[in-house]
């Protein structure tokens, strides 16, 4: 185990799991942020309630194999290890999980959960990238295996995911919680993402598109029904540079399109878009009983 100004970078599983059996005998809390690393200050905030709420707070970073469609994409994602270590000291992170992928995989053993989802991962990003959340269940299954944490925290941003997540938890009567935090943006309203440094200087400075579309579609609830509130995103969001792939609206638990804003108690707007050779996705929560 190596220390660093407070912070325990932890490789292997076996040592990560004996230093949690520590805390718990002490009946100390574990909350739990999984990333894949690239990390910026929308995952700072996951960590930061993550801190908030238990005794101690764990980050892995771990590039998963299996929820990469193409093998280019998973080459290309960016590996910053310094810079990331770096944040989670600056914020008092406690426990760095940094497995390669025999710890998390060893062996090249199946990992694969065999569990109904309901059909919330074929819609939506499940439909442009067939395969990813079998990954994705897969990745955060064998994690919160690992740490057994109290507490998950994801964020908003990726709605599909952390809505199959908590599928995932409730079918498996897994004892974590999630929790979900707020989407962080950039001060002209972007949605932050480890894609963005990828932009180019005009398509980053465009890409505000993506939330002022968001924001004029619920100024237009009222008025119009989701049918054509998401005609309209579609053709605003359509510019120079910038390719939708979808824009729709949602009911929040079944992420099955509305077609009235009075079918459910709980609408959100979910869009990716292309911008560049860059996919960027965003959301925004319309109407909601909370």
């Amino acid at each position: 185990m190596a220390r660093n100004k407070g912070i325990r970078v932890i490789e292997t599983v076996s040592e990560l799991q004996s230093v949690i059996r520590e805390f718990k005998k002490k009946k100390q809390t574990i909350g739990f942020t999984p990333t894949l690393g690239a990390l910026h200050e929308g995952h700072a905030t996951l960590i930061q309630r993550s801190k908030k709420e238990n005794d101690i707070s764990v980050c892995s970073i771990f590039v998963n194999p299996t929820q990469f469609n193409e093998k280019s994409d998973l080459k290309k994602y960016p590996r910053t290890f310094e810079a990331d270590k770096k944040i989670l000291e600056k914020i008092g992170c406690d426990i760095l999980f940094f497995p390669n992928e025999k710890e998390i995989y060893p062996n090249g053993s199946d990992y694969a959960i065999k569990v109904n989802l309901d059909g919330l991962d074929k819609r939506m990003e499940g439909a442009f990238r067939p395969g990813h959340f079998e990954g994705v269940v897969q990745v955060v299954y064998r994690l919160l295996e690992i740490v057994k944490a109290h507490h998950l925290y994801m964020g908003q941003k990726d709605f599909q995911q952390f809505t199959i997540i908590q599928k995932m938890i409730d079918k498996l009567k897994i004892k974590t919680k999630l929790v979900v935090c707020p989407i962080k943006r950039e001060k002209d309203g972007l949605a932050m993402s480890s894609r963005n440094r990828r932009l180019g200087k005009t398509i980053r400075k465009n890409a505000i598109i993506l939330n002022k579309t968001l924001k004029s579609v619920k100024l237009k609830m009222d008025s119009q029904s989701p049918e054509e509130l998401c005609q309209f995103a579609l053709h605003k969001l359509n510019i120079i540079d910038f390719k939708p792939e979808y824009f729709i609206i949602i009911d929040g638990y079944k992420l099955t399109p509305i077609r009235s804003f009075d079918d459910t108690e709980y609408a959100v707007a979910c869009t990716a878009v292309w911008a560049g050779d860059v996919r960027l996705i965003d959301n925004m929560i319309l109407k909601s009983k909370k």
